[in-house]
């Protein structure tokens, strides 16, 4: 349904904002805003200024409330949330909260209401056959509740290419459903010479189209070949990827095919502008690649002994279509696949070095466990390693809320896996909708943190009430509206708001479950008791609001993600994580005709050519962290595994009922603990992974630590603002599809930005 009484911010109520609130903008905010969530005004010739992108975020949400979608929505409704939209306005363009980056960069768009599937970042799905239902996508072969072997890539390559990452579960369960291969199938893809795209098509794979047909034109050449002309289209893509899996596998009421041609002709050339997402196209190369890729790793099992898909197979698959969705050059995949954690084919796989920088560097890997899993050795060696696999306790997703409240069996028993940063346990095809607190910057600003959760809650609420493509997406949201309310920059407000860290200390004592001695951690009680006060408000805002719905409360409200991009915007920690060092060089990649190049070197920033990447400047950024002086700041370079699987547990225990994204830093020294730390914390934490702390190992790394003397120094030369003078020296004008190189929206790397 269309909205019938829209909330539309005023522009005289804006202007009052901008008057007496300003942006917590960190060191690199405003530049990072600028190129990663500012939107191109086509009408206006230039991307969107802050007050742009903060009201039409804040309308694409408020007017997703279902009661703004009725006939006769009440005078007390349209007051309360034209209040409210006020405030989020406020809240946001303060940068006291945010909403995930994808909200960033579609709510409020005409792409919004195209593809309600866009305002989540990230989804999960079950790699077993199932059947595609009423979505927008479903092969014309099959009928709409027949399980096919093509669904779960199907949807990964949907979710990937609108910008979402999307978590996958490989564990032995989901890959043994998978029937046996039945044959292998010769793939022929096609391509006019008529097409821009003809050279390169040719080296990718290719053949040409004319002369094809010209020597396939007899009945009997007919009848053996499925032909398949591949629309212009991102759904187009997809069931290309379908019949080519599909043809693999005895489907009921489906002719066998040994032989497919898959034509190219009509996708638009390397290039081209993409309308509503943004960016440009990327010709039909990547995906020539990627099917001949998937077409091999099927023709090779059907060919093994058992003529069976395995979880290696079906990862590689997975990471085949990240890669290609990343060639697209706009979009940034992001995968995490969960295995089993006694697949050492699967725990291993990244170390084919010819084969993880192909395609599998394309996803995290983790493993699915439960608390009475004990064999952590051979995980711990290989973090230790490789810094995989990581963690995810399905037990505990699946019977807990916070630690803290107890165990609750089946509390949210269909959970099958996480999203890729692992903040979030989710069932099959569902996404996380995540809405990001820095309660540092809301103090500051005279915000009363109560209200602030409760507007958060409400925030994310709305977003479930998306038109959502896929069937088994929708099962799930309106079965569980689950929400992810995250705090962010929790190590800065700890130090300022109660002068410590949330672990004061610890205190040895026997495990009885494993006869160890082990360090249990001793927590702030005032740390505790305010967090706890948090995680009640949201509940509160939450079960206020379903009530006002109609809906069903949200299964689980809190998380703290990974945070990032987001993070950069208000010059926060990121998540809970520490601060990399104290002080440090950051270092952000342009284009190397990026208009903001010039009003960054008129600031006195350092700028030099990147040493990886042609046509790319590396620009410094001096960064010092808040509470870099404190007597009680730690760095990521220098606390300890222990205080920082501690820190995750308290956050697990008082804070998320989903989960904790946290990736551990390690020192050399410290590889040797972490099974068994990996065993203490069984219990206690959901979803873990880990990281060996890298410093400045590489030339220009993304960031280095740097003394106080260096940072001050390098702070001498840099003179003016950024954005005041970009303005003056472009008159106000932009340049389209301007974008960071190699940014990430999350700590980890693990979530795209868009």
């Amino acid at each position: 349904m269309s909205v019938i009484k829209k909330i539309i911010l005023n522009q005289d109520f804006i202007a009052q904002i901008l008057k007496t609130c300003q942006p917590h903008w960190g060191k690199l905010g405003w530049v990072t805003y600028k190129r990663t969530y500012a939107r191109w005004l086509p009408e206006k010739q230039r991307t969107e200024n802050w007050p742009e992108t903060v009201k039409r975020v804040v309308e694409g949400n408020i007017n997703l409330d279902p009661r703004l979608q009725t006939a006769n929505p009440t005078s007390q409704v349209i007051d309360e949330l034209t209040t409210e939209a006020q405030d989020l306005f406020k809240l946001i363009y303060g940068l006291a909260a945010t909403p995930s980056g994808r909200n960033l960069w579609i709510s409020g768009t005409d792409y919004q209401q195209r593809n309600g599937d866009a305002l989540n970042n990230c989804w999960f799905i079950a790699v077993r056959p199932q059947a595609y239902g009423q979505s927008h996508i479903i092969p014309a072969y099959l009928d709409q509740q027949q399980p096919a072997p093509s669904m779960p890539f199907a949807f990964m390559f949907d979710q990937l290419m609108k910008g979402g990452g999307v978590g996958f579960s490989v564990v032995s369960q989901n890959v043994a459903r998978f029937p046996q291969i039945a044959r292998q199938v010769k793939l022929t893809v096609t391509i006019s010479s008529k097409s821009r795209s003809y050279t390169d098509a040719l080296k990718s794979g290719a053949v040409d189209a004319e002369k094809w047909q010209a020597t396939h034109q007899t009945a009997d050449d007919q009848a053996k070949v499925a032909y398949y002309q591949v629309p212009d289209s991102r759904e187009g893509w997809v069931l290309a990827l379908a019949r080519l899996i599909d043809a693999h596998f005895n489907l009921k009421k489906v002719a066998p095919a040994s032989q497919i041609v898959l034509d190219m002709s009509r996708i638009r050339p390397k290039g081209t502008r993409i309308k509503g997402f943004g960016g440009t196209a990327s010709g039909p190369m990547p995906l020539i690649e990627m099917l001949l890729d998937v077409n091999q790793i099927l023709n090779t099992a059907q060919s093994s002994a058992a003529s069976r898909l395995t979880a290696v197979d079906c990862t590689d698959i997975g990471n085949l279509i990240g890669k290609a969705v990343v060639a697209g050059n706009v979009r940034r995949s992001a995968e995490m696949a969960l295995g089993s954690a006694a697949d050492q084919d699967f725990i291993t796989m990244k170390q084919d070095q010819t084969k993880l920088y192909h395609h599998r560097w394309a996803s995290n890997n983790s493993v699915a466990v439960d608390s009475g899993f004990a064999n952590y050795e051979p995980v711990a060696a290989s973090v230790a390693k490789s810094g995989e696999p990581g963690i995810v306790n399905l037990d505990l997703a699946r019977n807990y809320g916070r630690i803290a409240d107890g165990y609750h069996p089946g509390i949210d028993g269909a959970v099958e896996g996480t999203n890729p940063c692992g903040e979030i346990s989710l069932s099959n095809g569902e996404p996380c909708n995540l809405f990001e607190v820095f309660p540092y910057i809301a103090q500051k600003q005279g915000w009363n943190l109560t209200r602030v959760f409760e507007l958060a809650a409400r925030y994310a609420k709305r977003v479930t009430f998306s038109n959502y493509d896929w069937e088994v997406s929708r099962r799930a949201i309106q079965k569980n509206r689950r929400i992810g309310i995250s705090i962010s920059g929790i190590q800065d407000w700890f130090l300022a708001e109660f002068g410590k860290r949330v672990v004061t200390g610890f205190t040895t004592k026997q495990d009885p479950k494993i006869g160890q001695t082990i360090k249990e951690p001793i927590y702030d009680p005032a740390i505790t008791k305010r967090i706890d006060q948090l995680y009640q408000a949201v509940k509160t805002a939450d079960q206020k609001y379903s009530q006002e719905l109609n809906c069903q409360p949200s299964i689980k409200l809190t998380t703290v993600k990974p945070s990032g991009t987001v993070a950069k915007l208000a010059g926060m920690s990121e998540g809970m994580h520490f601060h990399y060092a104290p002080y440090l060089i950051q270092r952000i990649r342009f284009q190397a005709n990026d208009p903001l190049l010039p009003a960054l070197k008129a600031c006195g920033y350092h700028i030099e050519p990147d040493v990886y990447t042609k046509n790319t400047m590396c620009v410094e950024f001096p960064v010092k962290a808040i509470n870099a002086d404190d007597p009680h700041f730690a760095s990521a370079g220098n606390v300890s595994i222990e205080e920082q699987f501690a820190t995750q547990a308290f956050l697990q225990k008082y804070w998320s009922d989903n989960a904790v994204s946290c990736t551990i830093t390690f020192q050399p020294k410290e590889a040797a603990k972490i099974a068994g730390l990996l065993y203490q914390y069984r219990f206690n934490t959901k979803s873990t992974s880990l990281l060996p702390y890298s410093g400045a190992k590489f030339k220009q790394a993304p960031k280095e630590p740097i003394t106080k003397a260096v940072y001050l120094e390098k702070l001498k030369a840099i003179t003016g603002d950024v954005a005041a003078v970009f303005e003056q020296q472009n008159g106000g004008h932009d340049q389209k599809d301007a974008a960071l190189i190699g940014q990430n929206d999350c700590a980890t790397g693990a979530c795209p930005i868009k």
